[in-house]
Order: structure tokens, then sequence, then C-alpha cells
């Protein structure tokens, strides 16, 4: 898709949120939040100075233009209101904090998209608190160790996404190990076709890819419920500092080492919060260069469109891209 997308606008979101709150509120302003390359997500102002949030899946929404995805892949394209609404349905019966569903609407009579309006978190990102408040921070920090904690606690009868699982469905991967060994030799061979880096040590990591993967027993340790993509961008804050998991379309039963991979990729030398004991080294080590490996190439070819904000985009990718050439000169 090129510069033709067609956002919204607050005369566009009217009627959705009039659904959503009722006749007695009006939608003053709406603003679209920055950092969503999956869906539209909008902050609907009232005219009571109250707030919420909606989030719009359409393909105008949606830069990565990935077409229909299939979910008994657990790592396919992670958007849309069916993966969210079980996710979020996961997420309330397990006990685990997320931003309030108050409104969802799968029909279109609002809408030419699917949308749902959650509850507007007023504490701000973990991110932010993080780098504003160290002290404040570092207890939500602890605090999100808790619901780790209870996220982890519960159990799938198979890995595979949310959605697809506790409807009784299964993955279309043999295991865990194979499905991301697989994904991080196609993404080895898209980002050596986009940087002559990885170009040059593709056959070397490929090799590396395989003996990791060799290296890897197979577990009777079951799978259990994941985010699967959770930074401290991922985490917002209520007025207490509270954490709020969100992005949770990607939720999945899963080993938890590759959770804790993206944990530790992410929080950096903060994860010594998060970290935990007992995890299966041989998974960690093959997961990790795997992710790096995702990290280049999926912001690569989302650059290859007209994503409108390359820089932060280019960075992950050249960040991953120095990890990965890290990994092969050890």
């Amino acid at each position: 898709m090129t510069a033709t997308r067609r956002l919204l606008t607050r005369d566009d979101l009217a009627p959705f949120a009039k659904a959503a709150v009722g006749p007695r509120r009006t939608l003053a302003s709406t603003t679209r939040l920055r950092g969503g390359s999956k869906k539209g997500a909008y902050r609907l102002t009232f005219d009571d100075d109250t707030t919420a949030i909606a989030y719009v899946w359409s393909a105008d929404e949606d830069y990565w233009d990935a077409g229909a995805p299939d979910h008994r892949d657990p790592f396919s394209h992670g958007t849309g209101f069916d993966l969210f609404t079980a996710a979020h349905h996961r997420l309330t019966a397990a006990g685990v904090r997320t931003p309030r569903l108050l409104h969802a609407d799968p029909t279109h009579t609002h809408l030419p998209a699917e949308a749902v309006v959650v509850e507007d978190m007023t504490g701000g990102s973990l991110e932010e608190a993080l780098e504003r408040d160290p002290v404040a921070g570092r207890a939500a920090l602890e605090r999100l160790a808790a619901q780790l904690s209870t996220l982890h606690a519960h159990e799938g009868p198979t890995f595979g996404k949310v959605a697809l699982v506790d409807n009784g469905g299964a993955s279309s991967a043999s295991s865990c190990e194979q499905r991301v060994a697989d994904g991080a030799l196609r993404d080895l061979a898209e980002a050596a076709g986009r940087d002559a880096r990885i170009a040059a040590v593709e056959d070397e990591l490929a090799a590396g890819v395989r003996e990791l993967a060799a290296a890897v027993r197979p577990r009777t340790r079951p799978y259990v419920l994941i985010h699967g993509e959770l930074g401290p961008d991922h985490v917002l804050l209520d007025a207490d500092g509270n954490p709020a998991l969100i992005d949770i379309e990607g939720l999945l039963y899963f080993d938890v080492e590759w959770e804790h991979v993206f944990l530790r990729i992410r929080f950096g030398p903060r994860y010594d919060a998060l970290r935990v004991p007992g995890l299966d080294e041989d998974r960690l080590r093959l997961y990790r260069l795997a992710m790096h490996l995702s990290l280049v190439a999926g912001p690569l070819r989302l650059l290859d469109g007209d994503f409108p904000r390359p820089g932060p985009m280019r960075a992950i990718a050249e960040s991953n891209l120095l990890c990965v050439l890290d990994l092969v000169e050890r």
C-alpha cells in the first residue's frame, strides 16, 4: 500500500464513540497515537474531559501489508479483532491486568473496520516511568514481575496462538524449537537479501542456527501463556502505578524461554528484576539468535513500504544486526 492510506478523523470516529459511551458524552477530539504498525490506536477525548482508546483493524492501519494470516502458525501476523478479543478474555480469566474492554464492534456498524474501545491508562508507559522516576519505575517493574509469574503459571494443552488453541485448534509446526529454527532461517535469507553484512556471513549463520537447533532436547515441560513481544513500551500503568499489558494480539502458548529472550533484549540491564531460574540454556541460545534475526528482517521488511516513522525501525534493525554479527564472532 502507498501514500493513499486514509486514517480516521474525529467525524469518522464519532458514531463509534457514541455507541461505546452513550449519548450523554460527545466526542470532542481524537489523536492517533504513535508507535503502532499493525492497527490504529486513537485516543478519544470527550466533552467532559474523560478519555478512552479506540483500536481499529483495517488495511489502512496495517503497514505490514501481510495479507491474510494462517493462525496455525504461532508467529503469523499477530493482528486482528478476533486475536485481540481472545487474548483479552484469556488474560482477564488468568488474572493478568490489561486495559478494560469497554465496547467491541466486529460488524463494521459504525466504522468500515473492526474496532474496540478500551480503558485509557493514565500513568503512561513503564518505559517512561523507568526514565522519569527510577524509584517508582522500579516498583512498577517488580509488579510486572509478579504479573509475569501469574501469566506464565497458566498452561496450554499445546502450543500456538490463544485464539487457535482455546478453540481446540493445533499449530501447523511440529515443535516450538523447530518453528523457531525454521523461522530463523527464513529471516536470515530475508535479511541477507537486504544487508550486505548479513549476506557476507549467511552460510555461517545458517550453520549456527542448525547447530543450536540440534542441541535442543525434547521436553515434557508444559507450554505456558506468554505475551511474546513484551517490552517496557508494551506495559502501561494506571494511576496507582499498576502495570497492564497492551499489544496483546500475539498472546500464545509457547516455551517460556521465548518470552525471556525478548524480555532480556528489551529491558536490558533492568531484566534482572524479571529473571527466573530453571530456564533451558540450549533453547535460550537458539531463541536468542532467532529473535535477533527476526528483529533485523522484520523492520527491514516494514521499511520496504510506506511506514511513516522509518528512523526507529532502522535503529531496531541496526542494533539487532550488530548483535547477530557479535554472536557470529563468538
